[in-house]
């Protein structure tokens, strides 16, 4: 009794019953045919939050600057099957916004070792109220920054979101940190074409569709409304209003908490849970992709790279070791090709994979959505203040 009791208390904190019947089912997987190069597309995506608990000014820059120093020291040497190096995916706050932790961000993009997008927190917020966040945002990014591309054909930002405190669609279950029931369909109106947020385990937030690439469809009366949609898959097109892509969600077999239990896989990076060999191959495992292109696999992380107490993992030795581990083990040129992508190249190689794009991924990187020139000096004549 002592041990079911637990056992139900495990289960009711971590929120499993909301994707453990999605586990059981392991409707995502599909395996390719044999002889066939697979190729794996690895995505690290960051809540990159210098203002994390409201430090001082000078802790900020420290932080910022750790960055900016170190990550192109871990990178040295380090390249994909096409050459390129690791990319890292800057999802930067709009309430944390300050231009000068822009500018160093900027910095590394130039090197080819990042991209800029989108992370927001808010609360009990409007229709009207997030607009005007998104667009003041995006619009300073643009002008200031030159840290995001546009659409061509109308001039609008395009981007990708990651949603603070992991409830996007006003999903948490008590109703904190958005208040927004339609906001796929803001995101998509203002210029969002993907959702890198999920997976959100333990959090409420999570959704009973795991591992997959899909899309989801608004009902502004109701929230969470990505709770489920319908898979991205080879010759489909574009539904409903918003891409979801999510990182690998499962359990940790060898790591088990009172030598029982298996502990949740979330593709969280930190001190805490470090990337080693098992967990990337667990990752690689889970087989995420687009329906009918099981070759092309998608291995999203995410971190919050920020936080003092897991940058020694993030800029050091673990994760310069798991990089050389993807490179020995996944980047043979036969069986496998390593892919370091960002969050846009994602979403593009997605894009070209539903089209019915065959062969080398690397050719759809910029498919649709162009990598911005981050060029210097775009905030010429444009109020570089802090918001």
């Amino acid at each position: 009794m002592a041990a079911l009791a637990v056992l139900y208390r495990e289960v009711q904190s971590k929120n499993l019953l909301i994707w453990f019947g999605s586990y059981l089912r392991q409707d995502w997987r599909a395996r390719p045919q044999p002889g066939v190069t697979r190729h794996l597309m690895f995505c690290f995506v960051d809540h990159y939050e210098p203002r994390w608990k409201s430090p001082t000014y000078e802790v900020e820059c420290q932080r910022v600057a750790r960055w900016r120093q170190d990550y192109p020291k871990l990178c040295e040497g380090l390249k994909d099957a096409d050459g390129r190096p690791p990319v890292h995916g800057f999802f930067y706050p709009e309430e944390e916004y300050r231009p000068e932790h822009l500018d160093a961000l900027v910095e590394l993009c130039r090197m080819g070792l990042g991209e800029i997008d989108i992370h927001l927190h808010h609360d009990n917020d409007t229709d009207e109220g997030l607009r005007e966040k998104l667009r003041s945002f995006t619009r300073t990014l643009i002008e200031r920054h030159d840290a995001l591309p546009v659409d061509p054909a109308t001039g609008k930002a395009q981007w990708s979101f990651i949603h603070g405190n992991w409830c996007l669609d006003n999903s948490r279950p008590d109703g904190r940190y958005c208040g927004v029931n339609n906001e796929l369909i803001v995101l998509r109106e203002e210029g969002c074409y993907a959702d890198f947020t999920l997976p959100a385990a333990p959090d409420g937030s999570q959704t009973s569709t795991i591992n997959s690439i899909y899309y989801a469809k608004d009902d502004p009366c109701c929230p969470k409304s990505h709770d489920t949609g319908k898979r991205v898959k080879v010759g489909g097109q574009t539904w409903g209003d918003l891409m979801i892509i999510q990182g690998p969600l499962g359990f940790l077999m060898n790591n088990r908490k009172f030598g029982i239990l298996p502990r949740i896989e979330n593709a969280d990076i930190r001190a805490s849970s470090p990337p080693t060999r098992d967990r990337i191959d667990t990752w690689v495992e889970t087989g995420v992709h687009v329906e009918g292109r099981p070759e092309w696999v998608f291995v999203k992380i995410h971190t919050h790279g920020t936080q003092e107490r897991d940058m020694d993992v993030l800029l050091g030795k673990p994760m310069r070791e798991a990089y050389e581990y993807l490179q020995t083990r996944y980047n043979d040129g036969k069986d496998w090709k390593l892919h370091y992508v960002s969050a846009r190249e994602t979403y593009n190689i997605i894009k070209a994979a539903e089209a019915g794009k065959v062969g080398d991924p690397n050719d759809y990187r910029d498919f649709i959505i162009q990598r911005p020139a981050f060029r210097a000096g775009a905030h010429a004549g444009v109020n570089a203040g802090a918001n």
